[in-house]
């Protein structure tokens, strides 16, 4: 069974063995589902298509500007799925791959290893570089995706599945131009200047 009825996931592997147990690419025809899992606290068992569908109906609180961009789709979900599905298709064009192997090359590439959490030692708090979780990096990455397309489509000519397309298309590459891997090596770099 293939993803959408377009997509193949048997093809694809995730060659990252950090996030092999995370990213789940079950095969089902429609990702909704309607949070049945929402026990699972790892959310391993909600296939990474379907959190990513998610992410773009409400992708996180970022200042003032949060209502400003995503209010037109909050909670929209068969809008979300269809700018998913657009953008993948977009990017079978361009690159000639299974999107979904695009997709999670770009996962791979734009997953933070490290970053900085504050300690507080003796009343005064002081940067500590960790290793960042699996789940964590999953997290992360999505989110860094969503808000990369929406800030490249918000009040811009690019529509938003031209502008989550590139963006997938760019972090898999690990091309700096996009906004997931600068948000990576950011957090990679605090994390080497606090060891």
């Amino acid at each position: 069974m293939k993803v959408f009825g377009l997509f193949d996931p048997t093809e694809v592997r995730v060659e990252d063995p950090g996030l092999k147990k995370v990213v789940n690419l079950s095969s089902k025809l429609m990702l909704k589902s309607h949070g049945r899992i929402k026990w699972d606290p790892t959310k391993s068992k909600i296939n990474v298509v379907e959190r990513l569908i998610n992410l773009l109906q409400v992708p996180g609180s970022r200042g003032k500007k949060h209502r400003i961009i995503t209010g037109w789709i909050t909670g929209k979900q068969a809008k979300c799925t269809k700018i998913v599905i657009d953008a993948f298709k977009i990017i079978q064009e361009k690159t000639g791959e299974n999107p979904l192997k695009i997709f999670v090359k770009a996962i791979e590439n734009g997953a933070p290893r490290d970053e900085v959490t504050a300690i507080e030692y003796g009343g005064a708090r002081y940067p500590q570089a960790v290793d960042v979780s699996p789940r964590r990096r999953l997290n992360l990455v999505l989110r860094y995706i969503s808000n990369g397309a929406y800030d490249k489509a918000f009040n811009k000519k690019a529509t938003i599945v031209e502008a989550l397309a590139n963006e997938v298309m760019k972090a898999a590459e690990n091309s700096n131009e996009s906004y997931a891997i600068s948000k990576k090596n950011d957090a990679e770099k605090q994390a080497d200047a606090a060891r």
